[in-house]
């Protein structure tokens, strides 16, 4: 078992003269699977293709970083990362940050601004008749016409700006297997634009015979730039076909004279299918190129943590988990998280500490609908607002044996939850007693994200009630067992929907009644393709039509994250 090869040297090194696919990054390499070019290239391997990852290239300079493997036998693959680009270098006033947490020592300037164009492009220019394959966080969210909080507009699918040949949208395990079976004989696009999850760009002729009972029309890219409802109308259109339990019609949408062709999401992944794909042979580790270069602190964070599930119901309106990686939950095996945590003990760092038992919502383990005949039918966004579906299971029992089996493994002396904690998925406290007795370092996170209904009905979140009971069943668990633990909630300002005056009723009820004193405190990013961003953009929630104040001004926006600290002055 080795690295995949990031050098002519090291391809050679493998006994190779040639590799079938070069697969490019924003992200310095880590072999490991919370990192999504890390898992795309050892699915690839493990279809018998030979694959070559260039991280963080240069395009700066005379491009030889592109250039360095030649022509591919069957495609290029370009990813930006595990975050969109320009979330990852800029702040939510605009300003650029001074580190990026997926380079060694942090270090900023390693990916340029829409790190997927700007790498596609060049791609395009120096081998114009090689296939250029899209995908990721930062190519799934713009896969057609979106808000672009950096430009401050609309902007076309991704496939327009980039001339990219397909965009693999969503997370990757199923369809990345189904495009390498396709290429088994070569390159077919014509055989590739049949499968689910993949999007492209068609001429007039090929959208006319497509089965117009099973497509779905978009607004275009024009009609949307000139009617801002209209946009709207695709958003909640996406949005709805994202969260199917079966998706079955094909989305176009027209710019100019192209046309935009998003094939319909898979279903979500079978445990067999989850467990698959982190099964692969990992090194678990950066590349040994990155030896003398620092940490990277987004390996630092997750070396020592285990992810347990893939997709989130909770469909909150600022946050891109469901249209990324679907509404419904996809949950590994215990033997697969167990083996997973015994690679973790035998790591040569490993100090008895994990870290990290978790997922988007660290409690939807094994959650879902009880009757999926009922789910089959559901268009609602989130199961869980405005009130929890009565169809969903939310049993934890099969996620508190999970910890204790985690916790028992030998050499594990504490095993922490660090992801987010869903508190409106509680029946009883039977789970927030094992997780505070058990599973928290002393600082258990949760994200009320704001105090005010009318804000939180826009950001699809529950009452602050739910919150204030759970403080108060925190406090006396920990009261009752001798702890001295802390709660630290997670609050939101500028979301559209939130005046001056809700921001000072928060301030006064979490620090001043609360008496909190706030760490985990964001300004708005209306990032692509989410309820949040459609609300900053068109004023309106798109699902009602009513009118949504919005905090659009640097200034206003500070004015508002001021009440967070107003403890201070």
């Amino acid at each position: 078992m080795s690295f995949l090869p990031t050098t002519v040297k090291e391809m050679k090194a493998l006994g190779w003269d040639y590799v079938d696919i070069v697969l490019f990054t924003g992200d310095a390499y880590i072999d490991h699977p919370s990192f999504g070019a890390a898992v795309v290239s050892r699915l690839f391997e493990a279809e018998g293709y030979r694959v070559a990852v260039v991280p963080q290239p240069n395009w700066k300079d005379d491009l030889r970083d592109f250039k360095k493997f030649g022509t591919p036998r069957l495609c290029f693959c370009v990813s930006a990362g595990a975050m969109d680009s320009m979330v990852n270098h800029y702040t939510a006033n605009i300003r650029l940050r001074s580190n990026d947490a997926y380079t060694p020592a942090g270090a900023a300037g390693f990916r340029p601004d829409y790190a997927v164009t700007t790498y596609t492009k060049i791609l395009k220019e120096l081998f114009p008749t090689v296939p250029v394959l899209i995908g990721g966080i930062e190519a799934s969210l713009r896969r057609v016409t979106h808000y672009d909080y950096w430009k401050d507009c609309l902007m076309p699918s991704i496939l327009i700006d980039s001339g990219a040949d397909f965009l693999l949208y969503g997370m990757g395990e199923q369809v990345i297997r189904e495009v390498a079976r396709t290429m088994r004989n070569g390159f077919n696009a014509k055989r590739i634009r049949a499968i689910r999850q993949v999007g492209f760009v068609a001429d007039r002729e090929y959208v006319e015979r497509l089965d117009k009972d099973k497509t779905i029309f978009l607004n275009s890219f024009e009609r949307c730039k000139a009617d801002k409802r209209a946009f709207g109308e695709n958003f909640v259109t996406v949005e709805t076909e994202s969260n199917l339990l079966s998706a079955e019609k094909v989305l176009v949408e027209q710019t100019g004279e192209r046309y935009v062709v998003i094939n319909p999401m898979n279903a979500a992944l079978t445990t067999e299918q989850i467990d698959y794909a982190f099964d692969l042979p990992y090194m678990r580790a950066p590349h040994p190129k990155y030896n003398n270069r620092g940490e990277i602190p987004a390996w630092s964070m997750i070396r020592h943590s285990i992810n347990i599930h893939r997709g989130c119901f909770g469909g909150c309106s600022f946050c891109t988990i469901s249209a990324h990686q679907g509404k419904f939950i996809s949950s590994r095996s215990e033997a697969s998280i167990m083996r997973e945590v015994e690679k973790v003990v035998a790591m040569p760092d490993f100090r008895g500490t994990i870290t990290d038992i978790g997922g988007p919502s660290a409690n939807m383990y094994c959650l879902g609908g009880k009757n999926l005949d009922i789910c089959a039918k559901c268009r609602r966004p989130s199961c869980l607002h405005p009130k929890p579906c009565p169809n969903l299971n939310r049993d934890h029992r099969p996620l508190i044996e999970l910890y204790r089996k985690v916790r028992k493994t030998k050499g594990v002396k504490h095993a922490y939850i660090g992801s987010g904690i869903r508190y409106d998925l509680f029946e009883n406290n039977d789970y927030l007693k094992e997780v505070v007795l058990h599973h928290t370092s002393g600082r258990l996170k949760v994200a009320p994200e704001h105090t005010e209904d009318t804000v939180l009905n826009l950001m699809r979140k529950p009452s602050f009630t739910l919150f204030e009971q759970l403080n108060r069943d925190f406090n006396r668990i920990c009261r009752e067992n001798g702890l001295r633990y802390q709660l630290i909630p997670y609050f939101i300002s500028s979301h559209p929907g939130c005046h001056e005056r809700d921001m000072k009723a928060l301030s006064v009820k979490v620090l001043g009644n609360l008496n909190f004193t706030l760490e985990q405190v964001q300004d708005l990013t209306p990032t692509p393709m989410t309820l949040s961003s459609v609300m900053f953009y068109t004023g309106e929630n798109p699902y009602t039509g009513e009118k949504v104040y919005v905090a659009r001004s640097q200034g206003d926006k500070r004015k508002q994250k001021q009440y967070f600290f107003r403890h201070l002055s």
